[in-house]
């Protein structure tokens, strides 16, 4: 008896054809594209794979107004018509993100990712609303202020006729083949209104209260008071805020009905706030209910200030189901070229040397700035720094993440504060007031993002360092055949000697500038870099291709020099058990292997495999086990996630 797995996601109805693609390859690295010359349909798809996204966060409030009506809301004095009270509204709504939506799509936006939408609390809080979306009061209603205002905000009573605003949104996305994450909070609800504390509806309906809490939903601990202490940060409340008691079955049951409402409306992806104020058992029950629900859904959570040197914040990564966003990153990157560290690109890629900590480094989500500090312009004004560090997380590894208005250079620097770890908050949050569509960095987003669609070594490689000093930065993302090169320089102008690129000998085109370079023995010779300059080459392989392709990754193996993983089986795919013709998979790093199998005789049938470690002069390391049963699904693009079982030689 074969054990099926959970239904998977297919992706062969949004596939486009090897000729369009090509296409758009050569107009991307021969000509200089115009706005009506390039379709960007060629870079959406809609599967279960998530590494080819490019992220736009946005603050809804403080993005665009595209219906004044609403934004007075329910309580007309925590808006600011002005927009000079940095603690109250502003107006931005869902339908001010329709309105934009093909200013995202033309900037080659994938996936957008909203502030929650939840209904909030009416009340100041410190002089400040809650414009950000995190002190929910009923994870089941729409806050009004961000629909129309005849709009019923209950989604239990739209669930059948979805005409709302919010409804609308979701439509458009998809209409554009574009994502939707929601950003999502279940560590707390609202801190502390005039006595009024975690009152909680369940569509309108009370069901907790901080302060009458007979049937235990809020942990009543105090704040946290040592934050090395795990315990209290999974326990006690963060910034006065009633937070859940996870033990509490009526409690996660309500959360996960309430999430699993928001997907069957057309979510296709959560962000989930302070995830690590939850123990990780929490986590897991909650992502293997929510998949099961939706397996295609693609989750990632804010450990802030994770690193691959945090052990807590890497076993989460690797164990909660979910992927995190890449505090360790980003503030290296903060550091080598916001602050102008002396270490300067060493810092960054100190970072990429631990990536064999995470079981899946190209799955985090790599940010410059975001709503919780600084932004990037603050600490460097330069426009040309941002632009390095914005072509950075567009083409190394992981899922780069654009916070609204960096494109247009948006900052506001009324807090003096300069520290590159610190909290810019309210000031990082200023209203979106340009829409230029020529901008330098508009322009450059939108080329990557392509970018990243076209060439598989950007979104799925493995990444290797060719030329490091504080100043210049050279590396090489690979994937099979294809290959990308970047090179950057922060400092004064330079000229290498030789620089390693892996391309193919002849004449190759910078993406961004259209400049010819000439490769030879795969090497640039005499190779300039002006002050603050970045240089990107692709080189497009050979696809896979097939009814169906399994993307799998191996964890867990410490290879050597030399070694090799494969995928062996008893189908025709994976040699039918003949060692010599198992399918071998790519190098990621020390604790990474993964591979694209094309399945065609097998797709829609039961197979058995697992993986064995090839060596030169000795025999393979098969893993000891019977093998992993698995259901190839019948079309599209799927994922196998292992890990490596312990070794026998053959």
């Amino acid at each position: 008896m074969v054990s099926t797995p959970p239904p998977q996601s297919s992706s062969s109805q949004y596939e486009i054809s090897e000729a369009k693609v090509e296409a758009k390859v050569d107009a991307l690295v021969t000509e200089t594209p115009t706005e009506s010359e390039i379709d960007l349909e060629f870079l959406y798809t809609r599967d279960i794979e998530f590494r080819q996204e490019s992220i736009y966060f946005i603050v809804v409030d403080r993005f665009y107004d595209g219906d004044p009506e609403n934004s007075e809301g329910p309580n007309p004095e925590l808006y600011d018509s002005e927009g000079k009270d940095w603690g109250k509204y502003w107006g931005g709504d869902l339908q001010g993100i329709i309105d934009k939506l093909d200013y995202l799509k033309n900037l080659g936006v994938t996936a957008i990712w909203l502030t929650p939408l939840f209904e909030q609390v009416e009340a100041l809080f410190i002089d400040s609303a809650a414009i950000h979306g995190y002190w929910t009061k009923d994870f089941k209603r729409l806050n009004p202020r961000f629909i129309h205002k005849d709009d019923d905000p209950s989604l239990n009573k739209t669930q059948e006729s979805r005409n709302t605003v919010f409804d609308r949104l979701i439509d458009e996305l998809h209409k554009r083949n574009m994502k939707m994450i929601l950003d999502i909070v279940c560590n707390h609800s609202s801190p502390d209104f005039s006595g009024k504390k975690g009152l909680l509806y369940d569509d309108g309906k009370l069901i907790a209260d901080f302060n009458d809490d007979k049937n235990h939903w809020y942990h009543h601990y105090g704040e946290v008071t040592n934050w090395e202490d795990e315990w209290q940060v999974q326990n006690c409340e963060l910034s006065g805020l009633a937070t859940f008691n996870e033990n509490n079955i009526q409690y996660r049951n309500y959360i996960k009905s309430a999430i699993k409402q928001w997907l069957d409306r057309g979510v296709d992806a959560l962000r989930i706030d302070t995830v690590k104020h939850m123990p990780i058992w929490f986590w897991q029950e909650f992502i293997a209910d929510i998949q099961s629900h939706k397996p295609d859904v693609f989750i990632f959570g804010e450990w802030i200030y994770s690193s691959p040197l945090n052990d807590l914040s890497v076993e989460f990564a690797n164990e909660s189901g979910m992927s995190i966003l890449d505090f360790g990153l980003c503030i290296a990157i903060r550091q080598a070229l916001g602050a102008g560290a002396e270490g300067g690109f060493h810092l960054i890629q100190e970072i990429f040397d631990l990536d064999d900590h995470y079981y899946s480094a190209t799955e985090l989500i790599t940010f410059i700035d975001n709503h919780d500090m600084h932004r990037f312009q603050t600490l460097n004004s330069d426009p040309e720094i941002l632009r390095l560090a914005v072509i950075l997380i567009m083409t190394v590894r992981g899922i780069p993440c654009i916070y609204y208005g960096t494109e247009q250079y948006l900052h506001d620097d009324t807090n003096g504060d300069m520290n590159p770890y610190g909290n810019n908050d309210p000031y990082n949050r200023p209203m979106m007031d340009k829409w230029d569509t020529d901008s330098q960095l508009y322009r450059d987003i939108r080329l990557l993002s392509g970018l990243r669609r076209l060439n598989p070594a950007v979104s799925m490689g493995s990444q290797w360092q060719k030329y490091l000093t504080p100043d210049v930065y050279c590396y090489v993302r690979r994937y099979r055949d294809s290959l990308l090169f970047v090179a950057m320089n922060r400092g004064e102008s330079v000229t290498l000697d030789e620089v390693e690129t892996e391309l193919p000998e002849g004449e190759h085109t910078d993406v961004l500038s259209r400049q010819k370079y000439e490769v030879k023995d795969g090497k640039l010779y005499n190779f300039q870099l002006d002050s603050k300059e970045v240089i990107v080459i692709s080189h497009v392989g050979e696809r896979i291709k097939a009814q169906t392709i399994v993307r799998a990754q191996l964890n867990g193996v410490q290879t050597q020099p030399g070694e090799r993983i494969a995928v062996i089986g008893d189908c025709p795919e994976l040699g039918n058990w003949d060692i010599a013709k198992a399918y071998p998979l790519e190098y990621i790093n020390t604790n990474t292997w993964f591979g694209e199998i094309p399945f065609n005789e097998s797709a829609g049938k039961p197979i058995v495999y697992k993986y064995v470690l090839l060596r030169e002069g000795t025999s393979p390391l098969r893993e000891n086990l019977v093998g992993r049963r698995w259901v190839i699904a019948s079309e599209g693009t799927v994922k196998w996630r292992d890990k490596w079982a312990s070794g026998r030689e053959s």
